[in-house]
């Protein structure tokens, strides 16, 4: 399947460590998890802790739920680590949501919650169910576009799509994970301005189906390392933000 490189032609948009960023995770099932979960956004908040300090950042969004896979909602507050913090524990993300869903919110979530750093990992949720690569895209486009109109200098990193088990035998999905993934890097492309600058991460390092998700699909301890890394590594790279992740290849 085809690979998408971080985009690095942005490095010199540093963002200065005297100036807190706030960020908004914006993702499906894989960002919000499920009851017990850690979650990459916890992940990520530690990281943030270590590189930037509490000082330099905040965690912002309209939501802090997990998915309650038994009352099918988004009802738990049953962290991995029950000291995850409740103003850390915020997003925007949802069980079954993608860049269909989002794209019409982000504007106002943004106005809201006053979010210049959006982490964004869409796009499975909405090929497999909703929308083929090229309309998948669009609203991809729609929800930068959307997300600027609230406050243009917001700063974007997007996660390509991680194909899942499904894609092992679906031919026709599998393809179009890999065509949206080619459109997606041309939106980034086309997109990225100085002033609000589009970043693509990379496909997560050795992340494996097998051994980082627990049903082909959901990240596990190790994949939440490992997407949280993409994340951290892709701004630390070109925005100068923290540093290089250390907690990759941590058990929980």
């Amino acid at each position: 399947m085809a690979q998408v490189s971080t985009v690095t032609s942005q490095a010199g948009a540093v963002i200065r460590h005297d100036v807190a960023m706030r960020f908004l995770f914006v993702g499906d099932s894989m960002t919000i998890g499920r009851s017990g979960d850690f979650t990459w956004r916890y992940r990520m908040w530690q990281h943030l802790e270590a590189t930037v300090g509490r000082d330099g950042y905040a965690i912002t969004g309209p939501r802090t739920e997990l998915y309650d896979t038994e009352a099918n909602a988004p009802l738990s507050h049953t962290y991995g680590d029950p000291a995850f913090p409740a103003p850390a524990r915020r997003h925007l993300a949802g069980w079954g949501e993608g860049w269909l869903h989002m794209a019409p919110v982000i504007a106002d979530t943004v106005t809201v919650t006053r979010a210049d750093v959006l982490l964004v990992s869409l796009g499975l949720i909405d090929l497999g169910f909703y929308t083929n690569s090229e309309q998948t895209a669009a609203n991809a486009r729609a929800f930068v576009t959307a997300a600027r109109a609230a406050n243009p200098r917001i700063r974007l990193v997007l996660l390509p799509v991680i194909p899942n088990v499904r894609a092992e035998s679906d031919a026709p999905f599998a393809a179009e994970c890999d065509r949206f993934n080619v459109l997606l890097t041309k939106a980034v492309a086309d997109l990225h301005t100085p002033a609000s600058p589009v970043l693509l991460a990379p496909h997560p390092v050795g992340y494996d189906i097998r051994t980082d998700t627990y049903d082909g699909t959901h990240p596990g301890p190790t994949g939440e390392h490992k997407l949280a890394a993409a994340f951290a590594d892709a701004m630390h790279q070109s925005w100068g933000v923290g540093g290089a992740y250390a907690g990759a290849l941590a058990a929980a």
